[in-house]
């Protein structure tokens, strides 16, 4: 904070009542209880916290942030932000040339949604009233913004890997009313990435637009040579999108919100342009705002992700990539473990393909769909016990190994899932097995029993 006040040093001082005796003890008292209402939550930080997308922030974001908010910059226009505008121009390009974009019109958002529902709109811009499709796996408001939009909307089948089916997308173009095709590059439930090489091929057939949805495993693409094939070259091809959405709020080790969208053509800008003079009267410079669809956006969320990206920088081998991949190899180690728990005693179903990214999913028991759900919330409540914070997801029972083509096996079946999104996980790995070995034979003995 020294160095900030020395910017304005040169301003007369003044007396704030919020520096008195009194607002001070007040302000603490309050903060005591904030303290212990915010310890009503699941250790979100910690390593044993491996059940939904939740990643600490770095804590040069957390300080540069904080130190962002005694100034409290607005970046909707230049004199509302000044110095965090322009490092948030720096740190979108960063995450762009991440993507492989050197030219392109992207900014930050408060989140995926947000940054999705701006690259949707820009869709329906350019083809107003035709069609968006998106996998059955891709996250639910897709569906939820193109009714906002007014746009139409399809659900494209996936496989049984969790990717989207080519066939059935193609069955979707020959309609020839498809103005974007979405692509996951990482679902929610699965981490399972759509395959992107094959969608580009079919937009030189069919002619759309092809919109990434990368809020989830955009950074991926730093260790794109680490992964399995359809995903490497899903990732290698990301440059030849027409749009992508990455949250840095995710794996960007950034506070809520901080999403980012870009747009490979830069010529898109002309749908957002508007007049507001109250706000762009002091620059003739081009402002964020004027390529954003919000208004007033956390000046302080840029600072933070400048900060972040100065100390880590997006580059394949750095310290950052390197936290990617040590999430990656607790995923393929805790999913090798389930498949070798399965063949040892059936305690646990398999997912029917390797993990893409850093989640891992598998079914409990091995029952009916009726009784593995039951089993699932069951494992998943001892796990909390004993502090190991997992998740639960349904999912179509065709997609794990054991599925044997009945009728029932292709029900919806509440599995178990983790997100090993922290680099620690990897060395907790023994402990939150040890956990979950536990919680499953503690519940399996008691159903025997």
């Amino acid at each position: 904070m020294g160095r900030l006040a020395e910017a304005f040093s040169e301003l007369p001082a003044y007396a704030s009542p919020l520096d008195s005796p009194a607002t001070v003890e007040a302000m603490g008292a309050v903060l005591e209880q904030v303290a212990g209402r915010m310890g009503d939550n699941y250790p979100y930080f910690h390593p044993l916290y491996a059940g939904q997308m939740l990643k600490p922030p770095h804590p040069v974001a957390r300080a540069a942030y904080a130190l962002a908010t005694a100034i409290n910059p607005n970046n909707h226009a230049r004199d509302g932000g000044r110095a965090s505008s322009q490092m948030e121009i720096e740190a979108v390009a960063e995450i762009a040339r991440m993507f492989g974009w050197e030219q392109y019109l992207g900014h930050l958002t408060s989140g995926g949604t947000f940054a999705n529902l701006e690259a949707l709109w820009v869709a329906g811009q350019l083809a107003p009233g035709k069609r968006i499709l998106a996998q059955e796996q891709a996250h639910y408001t897709h569906k939820r913004i193109t009714s906002v939009l007014q746009l139409p909307f399809s659900t494209v089948a996936s496989d049984n890997l969790g990717r989207m089916d080519m066939n059935a997308l193609e069955d979707e173009l020959c309609r020839g009313d498809v103005s974007t095709v979405v692509a996951t590059m990482g679902t929610t439930a699965l981490g399972s990435v759509d395959p992107l090489p094959e969608i580009l091929s079919l937009r030189e057939r069919y002619g759309f637009r092809v919109h990434l949805d990368a809020a989830y495993g955009g950074y991926f693409r730093l260790i794109a040579d680490q992964l399995e094939e359809p995903a490497r070259l899903a990732f290698q091809a990301m440059d030849q999108a027409d749009s992508i959405v990455v949250d840095p709020h995710k794996h960007g080790l950034q506070p809520y919100g901080c999403g980012c969208v870009l747009f490979r053509d830069p010529s898109v800008g002309r749908f957002y342009k508007h007049d507001s003079p109250y706000t762009y009267f002091t620059s003739h410079e081009l402002h964020l705002g004027e390529i954003s669809l919000e208004c007033s956006r956390a000046g302080a969320a840029a600072v933070a992700l400048w900060a972040t990206q100065r100390l880590l920088p997006l580059t394949v081998g750095g310290e950052f990539a390197s936290g990617l991949a040590a999430g990656h190899r607790a995923a393929l180690e805790l999913d090798r473990r389930i498949r070798s728990n399965d063949s040892a005693n059936g305690s646990f179903g398999p997912f029917s393909g390797l993990p893409e990214l850093d989640i891992v999913v598998w079914q409990a028991g091995a029952g009916s769909p009726e009784e593995n759900s039951a089993m699932a919330q069951q494992i998943f409540d001892d796990c909390a016990a004993l502090n190991l914070h997992l998740a639960l997801v349904q999912l179509p029972g065709a997609m794990f190994a054991r599925y044997d083509g009945t009728s029932h096996s292709d029900a919806l079946v509440t599995c178990l899932r983790s997100v090993l999104m922290k680099p620690e996980h990897e060395q907790w790995l023994d402990r939150i097995w040890e956990r979950l070995i536990s919680a499953t034979g503690q519940r399996l003995a008691r159903t025997k029993g």
